[in-house]
């Protein structure tokens, strides 16, 4: 069902969130930092002293002083690979190389699925009245997941490019379609992220409550979403 708490406005385009709003992020990730470990490992087993906690530990201080890596998650992996690595003995050759080695395995497995049918169908039919753009805080391979035929592009954040709710990829996404703010459609399933950044952008947004695989959430404090879905099916009600 739509709820609709604001007017909105002609759509042009929408935009996706991908991760909890395509697809359950939870278990892919869990999946590819458990594989992490095992492949490090595995190739260096000085490794095996840490768990999961100690290079979360590590990747929280890294951030901590160098506050921009918290908008690109594959550079703030590839520097928590590295010094972790460099901690535990090797050295700066084989650390650097190690992280790198590190950092394109976990980003297969983290892109080692494909969106469910029904989500692709949907997409496809939406595609055929909207032009579709994927915005992400993730560093997902959306082309591997099986979004390269639905999506125009995806954005991500990075190399100076904020994560939501930052407006950054929402300025890019109606530039680069050229389109006005308004006539974009953003649908999240994140009230700050997703919601937030939209409405800073001037974009009208769609929230999905709840996400995949989630409870229904109440909503935070902030302004409000144009509509909110309780299924990503209901968008075709748009039509």
């Amino acid at each position: 069902m739509i709820n609709t708490a604001l007017k909105p406005h002609l759509i042009s385009a929408i935009s996706f969130d991908l991760d909890d709003t395509l697809y359950d992020n939870r278990p892919i990730i869990i999946n590819a930092e458990q594989k992490l470990l095992a492949f490090l490992a595995k190739h260096y087993p000085l490794t095996t002293g840490w768990d999961f906690e100690d290079w979360l530990h590590l990747k929280k201080a890294l951030i901590d002083h160098f506050p921009l890596l918290k908008h690109d998650t594959s550079a703030a992996r590839l520097l928590t690979l590295e010094q972790g690595l460099l901690a535990l003995g090797y050295d700066t050759e084989c650390a650097a190389q190690g992280a790198q080695r590190g950092l394109d395995y976990f980003l297969t497995q983290r892109s080692d699925f494909v969106v469910a049918k029904s989500i692709l169908e949907m997409l496809g039919t939406l595609g055929e009245h909207y032009r579709l753009i994927g915005i992400t805080n993730g560093n997902v391979d959306a082309a591997n997941i099986g979004l390269q035929d639905v999506f125009e592009f995806v954005l991500h954040p990075g190399n100076g490019t904020r994560m939501k709710p930052h407006p950054d990829m929402f300025y890019q996404a109606y530039h680069r379609l050229g389109i006005q703010s308004k006539q974009l459609l953003h649908v999240g399933d994140s009230f700050k992220a997703d919601v937030q950044g939209a409405r800073q952008a001037g974009c009208q947004v769609a929230w999905l409550n709840p996400a995949v695989g989630r409870q229904p959430q109440q909503a935070g404090s902030g302004m409000l979403p144009h509509i909110q879905l309780s299924a990503l099916s209901d968008l075709l009600n748009l039509i």
